[in-house]
């Protein structure tokens, strides 16, 4: 006797949402994976770990989690299960950010572009408090995932990227990679002058 039609539709829109489902777990798994290397390392620089690699290591930090925020702003948006947003414990940031603003001390602040398309005036952004912001959202969505809501994570994570931290990380990123440019490429001009005289006379 040959199946309804109907039930191979149904079961076709079973298999299709189970697939959708375990694509949505796999990039939750990896944007979860991405969020606590940010995190982690976030922390190891703020408590002075390696002082000499802080900014190497910040600007991969937020290279990586940019990569992770630019794969959540490429996908279709994430639609959770409930048409709220569950409780999720909020991590407490300040000492963090009190040791980043230490390290960053007269550096922190920096010249900001509100929004580039609508709002051109400069303003002030300050790097510690950019990375802590994203640390923030990146907690709150592993909140969900560790409670075994992936879809609740992603859709927080797509949602605060597009929004707010995908913005300040971006920001951030660029303060610390010219920051970077300033150590290893500004040099006295007298050690300059010296380093080429030596080198066209041997």
């Amino acid at each position: 006797m040959p199946e309804a039609t109907g039930t191979t539709e149904t079961v076709e829109a079973v298999q299709a949402t189970r697939a959708a489902v375990a694509d949505w777990a796999a990039l939750a798994d990896a944007t979860a994976a991405d969020a606590r290397t940010y995190l982690a390392t976030i922390r190891d620089v703020a408590a002075g770990v390696a002082p000499d690699a802080s900014l190497p290591m910040l600007l991969l930090a937020l290279s990586q989690v940019l990569v992770a925020g630019a794969r959540l702003g490429a996908v279709e948006d994430v639609v959770p299960e409930e048409r709220f947003e569950p409780d999720a414990p909020d991590t407490e940031f300040a000492p963090l950010q009190e040791n980043l603003a230490n390290l960053f001390v007269g550096l922190d602040e920096y010249a900001d572009v509100v929004d580039p398309l609508t709002t051109p005036e400069l303003g002030v952004g300050s790097v510690s408090n950019d990375l802590v912001e994203v640390a923030a959202a990146l907690a709150h969505g592993l909140a969900h995932q560790e409670a075994g809501r992936p879809l609740e994570a992603l859709w927080w994570w797509q949602f605060s990227y597009l929004s707010h931290w995908g913005e300040r990380a971006a920001s951030a990123l660029r303060v610390v990679q010219t920051l970077l440019a300033h150590v290893r490429l500004d040099a006295d001009d007298d050690v300059v002058s010296e380093a080429e005289f030596d080198a066209l006379h041997p």
